[in-house]
């Protein structure tokens, strides 16, 4: 075991308690950006999960950050629109972060990811637009096919895992191949033929 100088007692309401702070971080960010009518879409994880719960909520994995896709010409009206709902932006690197409060971190930070544009040089396609999103009961999330190219552009660990629940609960299947670029395409086959 590594050297962990603090460690607290197995306790499934401290589990608890993280999720549902993960989950008011989401709302309190999205109504946020609701109020002063900013274009966003949430993406990422939790995206993933709001679209595998239509079919399985069995199937939903909890996820410790929030991401949202908004426009990078709209990054300061990002900016003004969270910070009285408690957030702090910080730039490091080429990550953009909405911090939860002064001693927020990292971890927990809102992760601004932009529409129309790749993350990283190399990857094969941009990022889609904010306006593919669809209305749920409490904000606006990415829909399903251009959420599935992000998932196949990045393809880290967690993206295939993503990518897997996908198809696990048949929100895609051998059909949505031909959707993609070639490169995309070949990443998705290649989960099909192997989902293991």
């Amino acid at each position: 075991m590594s050297d962990i100088k603090t460690m607290g007692p197995f306790d499934i309401d401290r589990m608890v308690r993280a999720v549902e702070a993960v989950k008011e971080r989401l709302l309190r960010a999205t109504k946020a950006l609701e109020k002063a009518q900013v274009p966003y879409a949430v993406v990422g994880g939790h995206a993933i999960g709001l679209w595998v719960s239509r079919v399985d909520d069995a199937a939903v994995r909890n996820t410790r950050d929030v991401d949202l896709l908004v426009r990078r010409a709209d990054l300061q009206k990002v900016i003004k629109a969270m910070e009285p709902a408690g957030f702090i932006y910080r730039h490091t690197g080429a990550m953009h972060l909405m911090l939860d409060g002064e001693n927020g971190k990292a971890r927990d930070a809102v992760h601004l990811v932009f529409a129309n544009e790749k993350v990283r040089p190399e990857e094969p396609v941009a990022n889609p637009d904010v306006g593919q999103s669809e209305s749920t009961e409490n904000f606006r999330v990415l829909s399903l096919e251009p959420l599935v190219q992000i998932k196949l552009t990045a393809f880290r660990d967690k993206d295939r895992m993503h990518l897997r629940d996908l198809l696990e609960v048949g929100l895609i299947d051998q059909s949505w191949v031909t959707r993609f670029p070639s490169e995309l395409a070949a990443r998705l086959q290649n989960l099909i033929d192997h989902p293991e």
